[in-house]
């Protein structure tokens, strides 16, 4: 008769320990010798000092341990990994057996902010080190991370405005309810009536404090939950209360050389992440690749004076802003001269410039810009195809033209380059959003947010490092690394001295210069 296989008695003693259980290739000993190696105070790190008195505190490198193996494994709850702690092998390992609780754990995360974002960067220079990074041909792009507020407790004035009247329009209907009640003496209804009035009241002093705060931060919105989140479109018209990750992003491997988050749509963020990529990988140039919605002239502008090569998307290139233009009359047909400082129309007439600047702001952006005419055009026979305006075709030239004309000739010779952006990009936010489901944040603030997503990208760094190379080989690479930031640690030969054996431990602690 056949037998099922059987375990052994739960009574049984069983001799084993902690380290049989941990094969040679699994991440936790990777994270092991990450955290040992780096130098946590000269990244800025929170470090608990040891206490005289009362019960002994944990060392930073435990908490920073348990986030490493907690958002590689999908464990991002505090409590969650407390409890992970007590029965996950690997942790057990990880932490030699402590278990600390869960708010200990999270204080962590939300006072090391500027620390895990500097430990980010450092790990960009490990992986380049470890030529895992070309810093050649890096695409840029950003995705959105809900917040930890609702739309219900996000305002603008239109918003305001509408509740104000809504507030206002029953007020009224309650006060003509309460005149009539008040005429028939029913004296529990007119009760009734005047509380909601009174909830009325509370209502309306709330947003009037809420529209206050609104024209006193000069921002279009506010957020009542977390301040600095703010409403934001996600995909087509759709809108969310959201954060913007944005993430340069190497195409070697796949591995993202720079990360940081704002509150704001792409159009002005480029500049920040191209110079912190290239500031990060330490190179004199790289070439960027980036989709249309970062198109503006100003950040392409500062990204050539940082020496970055830009490929960005032109959104309706060559298009007229005038009525009545036809497509041949185009502002992209006019050639311009910039020896002359002139334009050539189509019909072979020259527009000059008097050489005055002039101020022009959009979307609280502000840009200064020449006007280009010619008295040509009063008799000219295609006017009418050209400009709708009586006094003749203008053409205005922005002062970042010639940086913005450049790229977009880029944009045009390189297609099959500019290509490769999405591909790049789009396996990193796919992985961690739609993967590992780190779609939306529960911290509230900039600057703590900032910190959980440079926790993310570096854990898909560590993560896809290690698919690259393997654990051991990372490690080995890991021994040999040199850097600023890398904690060495000498072990001496065991010695007697009055004869009892000691050890002693001397730890160089290579300070960033």
């Amino acid at each position: 008769m056949m037998q099922h296989i059987t375990g052994i008695a739960r009574n049984q003693m069983v001799f084993t320990s902690l380290e049989d259980s941990i094969s040679e290739d699994n991440p936790v000993r990777f994270i092991d010798a990450f955290v040992e190696n780096i130098d946590l105070k000269a990244l800025g790190f929170e470090l608990r000092t040891p206490k005289t008195e009362g019960r002994p505190s944990f060392n930073t490198k435990i908490f920073l341990k348990i986030y490493l193996y907690g958002y590689l494994n999908g464990l991002r709850s505090s409590r969650k990994l407390e409890k992970e702690s007590i029965r996950n092998i690997e942790l057990q390992w990880l932490l030699c057996g402590l278990t600390p609780n869960y708010h200990s754990i999270s204080d962590f995360r939300k006072d090391n902010a500027s620390g895990l974002k500097k430990l980010f960067k450092v790990f960009v220079s490990f992986l380049k080190d470890a030529d895992l990074i070309a810093g050649e041909t890096i695409a840029i792009d950003g995705t959105k991370s809900r917040a930890h507020n609702s739309k219900k407790a996000n305002f603008n004035q239109k918003k305001l405005d509408r509740h104000l009247a809504y507030i206002e329009e029953k007020t009224q209907e309650y006060l003509d309810e309460l005149a009539r009640n008040d005429e028939l003496e029913k004296s529990t209804t007119i009760i009734h009536i005047q509380e909601k009035i009174e909830r009325l009241k509370k209502n309306k002093l709330h947003y009037e404090v809420l529209e206050e705060k609104l024209k006193a931060s000069g921002e279009p919105q506010i957020s009542t939950t977390d301040e600095d989140s703010r409403a934001l479109l996600v995909q087509g018209q759709v809108v969310e209360v959201s954060y913007n990750i944005q993430a340069a992003v190497d195409e070697k491997h796949k591995l993202v050389v720079a990360t940081h988050t704002i509150n704001r749509n792409d159009r002005n963020a480029l500049s920040a992440i191209a110079i912190e990529a290239k500031e990060n990988l330490d190179v004199e140039t790289f070439t960027a690749l980036v989709d249309k919605g970062y198109h503006n002239g100003r950040e392409i502008t500062r990204c050539k004076a940082e020496n970055i090569r830009t490929i960005v998307a032109h959104p309706d290139q060559g298009k007229s802003n005038e009525n009545g233009t036809q497509p041949e009359y185009f502002v992209s047909k006019f050639i311009y001269n910039k020896e002359e400082d002139t334009y050539t129309c189509p019909a072979n007439q020259v527009l000059k410039t008097t050489g005055r600047w002039h101020k022009k702001t959009r979307d609280r952006d502000s840009y200064e810009f020449k006007k280009y005419r010619t008295p040509a055009c009063k008799e000219c026979a295609v006017k009418t195809l050209c400009t709708s305006r009586t006094g003749g075709r203008e053409i205005d030239r922005s002062q970042y033209a010639d940086a913005v004309e450049e790229n977009n000739q880029r944009y045009r010779e390189n297609g099959q380059l500019y290509r490769k952006r999405q591909e790049i990009n789009e396996h990193i936010f796919g992985t961690i959003k739609r993967q590992w489901g780190y779609n939306h944040t529960n911290l509230t603030g900039l600057e703590k947010v900032n910190g959980e997503h440079s926790l993310i990208m570096l854990v898909y760094n560590i993560k896809r490092a290690m698919n690259i190379l393997g654990v051991p080989d990372l490690i080995a690479k890991l021994k040999n690394w040199k850097s600023p930031y890398k904690r060495n640690v000498l072990f001496l030969q065991i010695t007697n001295h009055f004869k009892l054996k000691s050890v002693f431990v001397f730890e160089k602690v290579l300070l960033a210069a």
